[in-house]
């Protein structure tokens, strides 16, 4: 098993930025391709971000290209997303989320939620206008 803690999230005034981390514990010898998505209220949880094995490869949703990046650190088991330029639609849970499926290569980022294993509790981000 794998948890994922993800830390960061808070209240922020649009045009800020906000840095989230989430840790990953248990089985963290296994390497995982990894991927922040974020739920609005009543809406579906939606891609942000995702970064393969390697972290060589990166994917965005177009919503936020330009904004944020995704990084990850292997000797930390921590994948970090860096939002800038923050507006009221980024508002939303955020989510961490774990691959571990082996038919993936390790330059493989995905964009699929199904493709995910383990997921985090969210923390919560809110921007104000």
């Amino acid at each position: 098993q794998v948890r994922l803690d993800e830390s960061g999230g808070g209240l922020v005034q649009a045009g800020g930025s906000l840095r989230l981390s989430c840790v990953a514990s248990g089985r963290t010898s296994i390497n995982y391709f990894l991927g922040w998505f974020r739920q609005a209220p009543g809406k579906e949880r939606e891609f942000v971000a995702a970064i393969s094995r390697s972290g060589g490869s990166t994917k965005y949703a177009d919503s936020v290209k330009g904004r944020f990046t995704i990084a990850r650190d292997n000797a930390k088991s921590t994948v970090t997303l860096q939002m800038n330029d923050l507006n009221p639609e980024d508002t939303a849970v955020y989510y961490c989320a774990a691959g571990t499926k082996a038919y993936f290569s390790d330059d493989y980022a995905s964009m699929n939620s199904w493709t995910y294993d383990y997921w985090g509790q969210g923390t919560q981000v809110t921007v104000s206008s």
